[in-house]
């Protein structure tokens, strides 16, 4: 995983601009929340000013990023209209060549980001070879005595071992391999909302 702060200059107008934008529900298996497009300027900054760093932090030294997702993202769904997958942690793909990355937008205390171990398979990354043994696993976990309750997952559980986590600072980045084990940090009292200027507000992107 890589931590990069301060990631762009005047992201206080980058919040101003998301506070301009139509959010709306989110087509996603795993996202609980809505989205709204991100301008092209700000893809153009991470790919030309963090790019090459990114790449190389990853073994990717030489290669051209390039985005096959990004948009502003508000977590909004109460803890009880979760479903199932959104009570646990997940990936956002199998494929550990492709990356993901969180950029906060947030300076209340609104929770970070964790990274998980599955308890019975041992797996903190599920890729193509993994992962049918691990949503086995899951599907029969979910019929199980510990089934996760209709709550955001934020720590240790009978199911998942949490092994690391960064916390939700302004203008911080995560960049992590897709096939990581991860869920946002949401606390139990969390309250959804949907003004950019005050909610949970992020970036949300994935880079290939």
């Amino acid at each position: 995983m890589l931590v990069i702060d301060n990631t762009i200059p005047g992201a206080e107008s980058l919040v101003e601009l998301a506070a301009t934008k139509a959010f709306t529900e989110v087509v996603d298996f795993y996202y609980p929340g809505i989205r709204a497009k991100v301008p092209l300027t700000y893809r153009q900054y991470i790919l030309e000013k963090l790019g090459p760093s990114i790449a190389e932090y990853f073994g990717r030294a030489g290669d051209r990023l390039h985005f096959t997702a990004c948009h502003f993202s508000l977590v909004m769904t109460p803890p009880e209209k979760l479903d199932y997958p959104q009570r646990i942690p997940h990936t956002d793909s199998f494929d550990g060549s492709k990356l993901a990355f969180i950029h906060y937008l947030f300076k209340a205390d609104l929770g970070g980001t964790a990274f998980y171990r599955h308890r019975k398979t041992g797996f903190e990354v599920v890729d193509q070879a993994r992962c049918a043994e691990y949503l086995a696993c899951r599907d029969e976990e979910k019929i199980g005595p510990h089934s996760a309750p209709p709550a955001y997952i934020n720590g240790d559980t009978p199911l998942y071992e949490e092994v690391g986590r960064q916390r939700g600072v302004f203008n911080r980045m995560l960049v992590y391999r897709r096939n990581s084990l991860h869920s946002g940090c949401i606390a139990p009292d969390f309250v959804p909302d949907p003004d950019p200027r005050t909610g949970r507000l992020s970036v949300t992107g994935f880079l290939a």
